[in-house]
């Protein structure tokens, strides 16, 4: 009668306990626990079995029995009961010394496509991405994603203390934002639309319809002939405009004054996941600001290499990366004064030489992270100036109509969030920095 007693007792106690999470076992009063996650590793030693579990916050060691892990398998979702305790050579510091396990989720397969719990990850990109959600248990993967995760995160709350605010706009459109030839067209109930390339037209329009300050992070669409490692066809983009600017340099500093932010961010958010990748963020990041034509000349002369007129190309990126880096220590660069013939129609010509532009690229690392610049504000000019690029402005009455009515000097940016987040880890390929990424060859998973 006594047993009986005291395995009610336990059952009572059993529902009064709420799940933790591995990383919160450190800072937990109580002895009893109860976890959840994925069986990670099992070390049999014959006389006591070690199981590693794995939830999304880490990975922690079971001390169990053969009775108890007689059914279990690796990947089986599970939940166990037991009892923390200190062990120094345990991950963490920490191991759980079983009372329960319950299976609440099991697995059907004869063979995992590839090992999720070994240091060495000998699986090639293509595999992984075919097998896309096995992948991501494997904890460094992940780690990418919550990194990214965190980009976002310090994106909105830095804009929002400078009085931004967030906006979400259409991603099916009727005409292209800046150019037709690289768009994806969509049957929208038999009419021929677009998906965007940016939300361009519609930030600058929210800008003259009062907002004055928005952001946004949203997909962005480009229908590129390009597979290689820097490109997607599908990538979320974080869009940045500003009413009553002074010039392009103001939008250079709110960039710069992010990405110092966002270091300062990370460094306090994703300490363990930086680690992971063996990356050391700067305290502060001063940005050099180099003249296109002082590029090409710096190029020319330091590494003979000739650029492409107007413009730079990736060997050109990488080259002035390390140029700036030797001599700035910095692995950023704006490049400015891109000629007029190179940016959209509704850039602003530079004051000076009207041939030129207020406009500039943000390159990190040898790859182009951000595009931006000063915008028309004025609708007589930026509809003489539509005309120029052999454009019809009637096609553009959406657009043109708030330039009407007072529309204020104003400008923005745009930056790569995928391009972004494999620069910070240092991954090779850009697919590895998307979640579901899109390419000209995949649309599975």
């Amino acid at each position: 009668m006594a047993q009986l007693e005291k395995i009610f007792l336990n059952d009572d106690e059993n529902k009064k306990l709420e799940r933790v999470f591995i990383n919160e076992l450190d800072k937990l009063d109580n002895k009893r626990v109860m976890l959840r996650g994925w069986v990670h590793k099992i070390t049999d030693l014959s006389h006591i079995v070690f199981v590693k579990l794995r939830d999304k916050s880490g990975i922690v060691q079971l001390v169990c029995d053969k009775d108890q892990i007689k059914n279990i398998r690796l990947e089986n979702a599970i939940e166990v009961i037991g009892t923390k305790c200190e062990n120094e050579k345990a991950p963490g510091g920490i191991e759980i010394k079983v009372e329960e396990i319950k299976v609440v989720g099991k697995t059907y397969y004869e063979k995992l496509p590839f090992e999720v719990n070994s240091y060495k990850n000998k699986a090639t990109l293509e595999t992984q991405l075919d097998h896309r959600t096995i992948a991501l248990r494997r904890p460094e993967i992940r780690a990418i994603f919550k990194v990214q995760s965190e980009i976002e995160s310090a994106f909105i709350t830095y804009l929002k203390e400078r009085n931004f605010e967030e906006i979400h706009t259409a991603k099916i459109i009727d005409s292209s934002t800046e150019g037709g030839s690289e768009m994806f067209t969509v049957n929208y109930f038999d009419r021929r639309s677009f998906l965007a390339q940016s939300p361009q037209f519609y930030k600058q329009m929210m800008v003259g319809a009062g907002f004055e300050r928005v952001f946004e992070i949203g997909h962005a669409y480009r229908a590129e002939l390009h597979n290689t490692w820097r490109h997607l066809n599908e990538y979320v983009s974080l869009d940045v405009e500003m009413g009553f600017i002074k010039d392009e340099y103001e939008l250079m500093d709110l960039e710069e004054g992010f990405i110092n932010y966002l270091y300062e961010h990370l460094n306090k958010t994703c300490k363990k996941e930086l680690e992971m990748y063996k990356i050391e963020l700067p305290q502060k990041v001063n940005i050099p600001r180099i003249t296109l034509d002082k590029a090409h000349e710096i190029l020319l002369e330091k590494y003979n290499k000739k650029s492409p007129l107007g413009n730079i190309d990736a060997e050109g990126e990488v080259l002035i990366s390390k140029y700036v880096k030797e001599k700035y220590d910095c692995d950023f660069v704006f490049l400015t004064k891109y000629p007029v013939s190179k940016r959209p129609m509704y850039t602003m010509m530079d004051d000076e030489d009207k041939n030129l532009t207020k406009s500039f690229d943000l390159i990190f690392d040898g790859l182009e992270i951000t595009t931006g610049g000063q915008r028309i504000h004025d609708y007589e000019m930026l509809k003489e100036n539509i005309i120029k690029f052999n454009l019809n402005p009637d096609d553009f009455d959406f657009y043109l109509e708030t330039f009407k009515y007072g529309m204020p000097p104003h400008g923005g940016f745009a930056i790569g969030l995928e391009r972004l987040t494999m620069k910070i880890l240092k991954l090779s390929n850009i697919r590895e920095a998307a979640l579901v990424p899109r390419d000209m060859k995949r649309l599975t998973p």
